[in-house]
């Protein structure tokens, strides 16, 4: 098995990625022999991969980084760089491999602050491996500040420095960033491809293979999420009923607060055990004692930590109710298919019943008007409204129609 089997339905960018992860073999292998190096290649400093979510953006770039890091033997035989198997194979794709560092934000938006030891080791040599790899999950956050930053250092990278960016667009990306990056557009996998993945390596029964990607329209991630985790399938059930418990205002009200309670409740499981983590290893670092108290001198770093903490437990919840709210939309778009007497197949098959009732119950006017309050929301959580409510003004527009 290869690093680019684990990319579903993108084999035209794994064609490109691995061309260039041949000509980049054979940049390193002829500076060590110190040989010319080949006169045309498609390896080039920094990349910019877009597409939208679920596509596999930060899986397909972190495949091209192991694929730069692979030391298999078999390279010399002709055998392409990326096996999945060998040591820098391994450590790149679980994420310990010295020379790739990877950067996602924190809270909403990636700081200078956040940047400025990465950047610096970009400007490094690879200490064990044979490229300076740097992996930016989100992109698209990174502000004026570090945004600057990146750019600086994309511009003048170190010779065995390679940047691998992120974001749902170019548009999310500085203009002045993405001029200077090569850029691979992913598509969204087919529900078929999804469903064949989970059933080939993930052991799914087929029913609720197919079941989970079209319930999240090829959206990998979550496919595999919703198709092994019972919580998921059970936040998702609800999420699906809340359309048919607002009937009045307080039942609107009711329903967005049980929304938002999800929300935090899923992020605060997520957090708990990383935040504690964290913490412990700060204070071993620092030189606590076990149960004791703190060095003096080091409030200033434990706090820095909280507020990271703080930061990411934030965005954890805007991501799991930006997930709800996109459930809420395939739902309200089978209602308009249904509707309109479209052929298209519907995404939310278990719930065809309530589906159904709504399409009776209303018009696709009122169904438009209904996707454009969920969107208005996703917005105003956007502009950091308070979730509770930018929720509660939404399910008040969903009863309004």
């Amino acid at each position: 098995m290869t690093v680019w089997d684990d990319l579903v339905g993108q084999e035209r960018v794994s064609e490109q990625l691995d061309a260039a992860a041949r000509d980049a073999d054979a940049l390193v292998t002829a500076a060590a022999a110190g040989a010319a190096p080949p006169e045309a290649s498609r390896m080039t400093h920094a990349w910019l991969f877009t597409g939208p979510p679920g596509a596999g953006r930060t899986q397909t770039a972190r495949a091209f980084a192991a694929a730069l890091q692979c030391v298999s033997p078999d390279r010399a035989l002709g055998g392409s760089p990326g096996c999945g198997f060998c040591d820098g194979c391994h450590t790149a794709l679980v994420g310990t491999h010295a020379d790739v560092t990877t950067v996602a934000a924190v809270g909403t938006q990636i700081l200078a602050g956040d940047m400025r030891d990465t950047v610096r080791k970009s400007f490094t040599s690879p200490a064990t491996g044979r490229w300076q790899v740097i992996l930016v999950e989100d992109a698209e956050r990174l502000n004026e500040k570090s945004a600057n930053a990146v750019l600086k250092a994309v511009e003048e990278p170190a010779p065995r420095t390679v940047w691998l960016l992120c974001a749902p667009s170019l548009e999310d990306v500085l203009p002045t960033i993405r001029s200077r990056c090569r850029h691979l557009n992913l598509r969204t996998p087919s529900v078929e491809a999804v469903a064949d993945m989970l059933v080939r390596r993930d052991g799914i029964e087929p029913h609720a293979a197919l079941a989970a990607a079209s319930a999240t329209q090829g959206h990998v991630d979550r496919a595999r999420r919703l198709a092994t985790d019972e919580r998921a399938r059970a936040r998702r059930a609800a999420v699906l009923k809340l359309p048919l418990r607002i009937d009045d205002i307080g039942g609107c009200l009711r329903a967005a607060q049980e929304l938002v309670d999800a929300a935090t409740e899923d992020s605060k499981q997520l957090a708990d055990e990383v935040d504690a983590k964290e913490t412990e290893e700060l204070k071993a670092a620092l030189g606590a004692a076990q149960g004791g108290r703190m060095p003096r001198g080091t409030a200033g770093v434990m706090k820095e930590l909280e507020d990271r903490q703080k930061r990411r437990r934030t965005r954890s919840q805007r991501d799991s109710l930006d997930q709800a709210l996109t459930d809420l939309t395939a739902f309200y778009r089978d209602v308009l298919a249904l509707q309109l007497g479209s052929r298209v197949a519907l995404a939310n098959t278990d719930a065809e019943d309530a589906l159904e009732r709504l399409a009776r119950a209303g018009t696709p006017e009122s169904t438009l008007r209904r996707i454009e309050a969920i969107a208005a929301c996703r917005d105003a959580l956007d502009r950091n409204v308070a979730p509770l409510l930018a929720v509660e003004a939404m399910t008040m527009a969903l009863r309004a129609g």
